[in-house]
């Protein structure tokens, strides 16, 4: 049996989950992130809502171009 492809996969994965935790932890020091132009924040009394519209776009273009690397380094 070839365990290669079940191996990257593996590694992508694992590589995603230590990006993502890293992110958990050092959200609050990650200049600007949750505070954009273009991110939306409402308050009425006790009713807050909160929606990152520019910090989600500019995460998901990194997350983009960092996947298509590491996607190339595996072919």
């Amino acid at each position: 049996m070839d365990f290669q492809g079940t191996g990257k996969i593996l590694l992508l994965v694992g590589v995603f989950l230590l990006v993502l935790g890293l992110l958990f932890i050092f959200w609050q020091r990650i200049p600007l992130l949750g505070r954009l132009p273009g991110d939306i924040f409402l308050q009425n009394g006790n009713l807050r809502l909160f929606f990152p519209i520019a910090t989600c776009v500019v995460i998901s273009v990194v997350l983009t171009i960092i996947l298509n690397f590491v996607l190339r380094l595996f072919r």
